[in-house]
């Protein structure tokens, strides 16, 4: 008898527990879901890793904006390293690449530190970047999501369900099309 009133206390409360670990993706210009393709970039700036100021709308060129749940976790990591790795030819490119979770500072310069990543990662503790992106968090983490930003500021590409194996070389396949049709 003890075990059914566990089961039925157990059951009618998952429902609750499920719904409020997910934060509303309602994003503060009033949309709902991720930045469609066409959107501004939101005006958003934070001092990174290193302390560097990240200003998203006073970016030089094209650049992505890529959500991860947690640093040094294996699909994380995984992505990390992908930008890493294609690191030269994002410079090459003139691609900019801004790592977002919510993570802190501290976890994020350790992260950058043991697997040698150069480019920028912002704390986003208080979920206004996420928030912005109508990027998702569950449990206090973000989605998987990237955002490639075009030189005129606006969202050129968005990719949902990313695979952290082969998504630097896609945005940069990405990347290389935008620059192209920007100096016809």
């Amino acid at each position: 008898m003890r075990a059914l009133a566990f089961a039925t206390l157990l059951t009618a409360t998952l429902p609750v527990v499920a719904l409020s670990a997910c934060k509303d993706t309602t994003r503060p210009d009033g949309g709902s879901g991720p930045l469609a393709v066409g959107a501004e970039v939101p005006a958003l700036s934070a001092p990174d890793h290193r302390g560097e100021t990240v200003d998203l709308r006073n970016m030089p060129g094209s650049f992505v904006v890529y959500f991860y749940p947690r640093d040094g976790t294996p699909g994380c990591t995984k992505e990390a390293c992908a930008f890493r790795d294609a690191w030269s030819r994002y410079e090459a490119a003139e691609v900019a690449v801004v790592g977002v979770s919510t993570d802190s500072v501290e976890s994020h310069r350790e992260f950058a530190e043991t697997h040698q990543l150069p480019f920028a990662l912002v704390s986003d503790v208080s979920q206004s970047w996420a928030s912005a992106f109508g990027v998702a968090t569950r449990l206090g983490m973000s989605e998987r999501i990237s955002f490639l930003v075009g030189p005129q500021g606006r969202i050129a590409k968005v990719y949902p369900g990313v695979d952290p194996g082969v998504h630097a070389s896609e945005v940069l396949e990405d990347a290389a099309v935008l620059t192209r049709a920007d100096t016809h």
